[in-house]
């Protein structure tokens, strides 16, 4: 089979990693605990005033890169490829691409080997690639295709409210995927 895995939340802890940012930046500034996410854009929940400097948290240099691998997914990801599916780490980059693309190339080599950077798609339109599944954090992919891929949800609390599609954990995975 054909896994497609998002970066950012099923790989890399985006999440836990901005918030780190956040408090050791803003110490004393309003901050949205991991539990209480309702939106998957950080920015979307915090006050309008803040959100210039919630996007400059996660634009900045060494970001993606400092991200920790998600409890789990690296090992998740080595058991699938030594199963024999061809997996592919299927990402969009920021519009503020800087830093955020050759990070997440970085990160990869870092977590995964240098040979694993040959596994990675970086599209804003997922919809277009050819895969069995993506697992993918975002409630909603939309793009220019009806995509092939059955879209899984890694499980989030800003995604809660989808009930449609099949949810997985790094604990799951093997019993979701059915393999």
């Amino acid at each position: 089979m054909i896994i497609l895995i998002d970066q950012d939340g099923p790989l890399a802890d985006f999440q836990k990693g901005f918030l780190e940012k956040w408090r050791a930046q803003f110490p004393y500034e309003f901050f949205v605990p991991l539990h209480q996410r309702k939106n998957f854009y950080v920015r979307d929940d915090y006050p309008e005033i803040l959100r210039d400097e919630v996007e400059n948290t996660y634009c900045a240099p060494g970001f993606y890169l400092g991200l920790q691998p998600v409890e789990g997914s690296i090992e998740a990801l080595k058991i699938m490829l030594e199963l024999g599916h061809d997996v592919r780490i299927c990402t969009s980059p920021l519009s503020r691409y800087e830093n955020c693309v050759l990070e997440k190339y970085q990160w990869v080599e870092k977590y995964l080997g240098r040979d694993f950077t040959k596994r990675m798609i970086l599209s804003k339109d997922k919809t277009i690639i050819r895969g069995h599944f993506l697992i993918d954090d975002k409630p909603v992919i939309e793009g220019a295709e009806k995509a092939e891929w059955e879209h899984i949800i890694y499980d989030c609390p800003y995604n809660q409210d989808i009930r449609k599609n099949r949810r997985i954990t790094w604990n799951n995975w093997r019993s979701v995927l059915d393999i």
